[in-house]
């Protein structure tokens, strides 16, 4: 099956598949990307055009795509792109590091079809039902202790001291899960992400998913996971654990991110920092710029062609991954605009089928940190300069290892 060229380059020849490229690839998970992906896919775009031969760690190889509509045929095609790994993991080994990040799990992000829609309408039932005034003041509970344990101090890192455990917190509140068990689960998607001893990370998190499982089929609540288990698709504990697994993984590693990213955006330019604070443009604003520029999830939906297919004069191979990059499908010349301010063009919450079903949350949760903080401290500036700055290595993250601050102390704020 012949997909017709994105870019309308369909007069070259077919080109190798980038899997079986005999030429180097570029390296996902060294330190030298993460600390600047934008230079790297400005030349990848020039070398290879929308389809570029990567390596998401040491021996598996995968192909990036960079251009932002033949993503969009991507995604919006899962009969040939299904996002299920199974074939493609039969070779890979226990120990890889991106495994656990990538294997198949009873899920609707790993899942196509009808099994995929399965799955996808208890998450959607769950996440569809929550309150979202009730979330908003939920984060503002939440935030005032945070920020109330380091604003006598005079400097913070933002990343250990507010964005995590904020995100950490309003997910568990809305999951309905006791702190001992998030802490857990926390621990084990933490390994995950890093790809460092990610099989006892994966361990971690579908043992907490399923105390949490049976915690709530004893006392249920008003909450997403009672709600899902409450759904008529009826599905199995083994299913629940890797359907709240999933919710993990997108509501605090990337949610840390997005939060964090937008601070120092609005830290370190002055279209942002002046006019936020001063009220003419709204943390939303910076919020769309992030999610075009940085957005949290970097490089991500992942799918796995059915057949050797042929997509902008491409062959890309059966079974072997197809990486999105939404940070670099984002900042595509064909597409790239200078004004982001209410542009919601971006693929940083995906297309197709496998859209995230939380993006409307995502922003409220992000967008009520940040202003909690701002209105707290608004004096708020970067302790180091944003050279200073390092970003944790990592195929699919864009992750500030921490973002230090330093403000005018101020007294305690009351508590709701």
């Amino acid at each position: 099956m012949t997909i017709p060229s994105a870019q309308g380059r369909s007069g070259r020849a077919p080109l190798s598949s980038p899997i079986d490229t005999d030429g180097p690839r570029v390296s996902l998970y060294s330190p030298e990307f993460a600390a600047d992906p934008h230079a790297a896919y400005r030349a990848m775009r020039e070398r290879y055009g929308a389809l570029v031969p990567v390596e998401l760690a040491a021996g598996v190889p995968a192909t990036l795509v960079i251009g932002y509509y033949t993503a969009l045929q991507i995604m919006n095609d899962p009969d040939h792109f299904p996002a299920d790994p199974r074939v493609w993991q039969r070779d890979v080994p226990d120990d890889c590091p991106v495994l656990p990040m990538m294997q198949w799990r009873p899920n609707a992000l790993r899942n196509a079809g009808k099994e995929h829609a399965r799955y996808r309408q208890v998450n959607t039932a769950g996440l569809d039902k929550v309150d979202q005034y009730r979330l908003h003041d939920t984060i503002a509970k939440l935030a005032i202790p945070l920020i109330n344990s380091f604003c006598g101090d005079g400097s913070a890192d933002l990343v250990r001291q507010y964005a995590f455990p904020l995100a950490f917190a309003v997910l568990n509140a809305m999951l309905g899960c006791p702190a001992e068990l998030a802490q857990q689960a926390a621990t084990g998607m933490a390994a995950i992400f890093e790809g460092v001893d990610a099989d006892r990370g994966n361990q971690l998190l579908i043992g907490a998913m399923a105390e949490l499982i049976q915690l709530k089929r004893v006392e249920p609540g008003d909450d997403i996971t009672s709600r899902m288990l409450l759904h008529p698709a009826g599905l199995s504990d083994t299913e629940m654990v890797h359907q709240l697994g999933t919710l993990y993984g997108a509501g605090i590693e990337p949610q840390q991110n997005l939060i964090v990213n937008t601070l120092l955006l609005i830290l370190t330019d002055e279209r942002f920092g002046g006019s936020v604070l001063g009220g003419s443009l709204v943390t939303r604003d910076a919020l769309d710029e992030v999610l075009f520029n940085d957005p949290p999830m970097a490089n991500f939906c992942l799918s796995y062609p059915r057949q050797p297919i042929l997509i902008d004069n491409v062959w890309l191979p059966a079974h072997q991954p197809v990486v999105i990059s939404m940070a670099a499908c984002n900042a595509d010349p064909q597409i790239a605009a200078n004004q982001y301010a209410g542009n919601r063009s971006h693929l940083s919450w995906g297309a197709g089928p496998h859209v995230c079903p939380a993006s409307s949350m995502a922003y409220l949760i992000a967008q009520d940190a940040i202003d909690q903080l701002l209105d707290a401290l608004p004096e708020i500036r970067l302790a180091c300069t944003p050279d200073d700055l390092t970003w944790r290595p990592g195929p699919f993250h864009r992750a500030l290892t921490a973002l230090p601050i330093t403000f005018p102390a101020s007294p305690p704020l009351p508590q709701l």
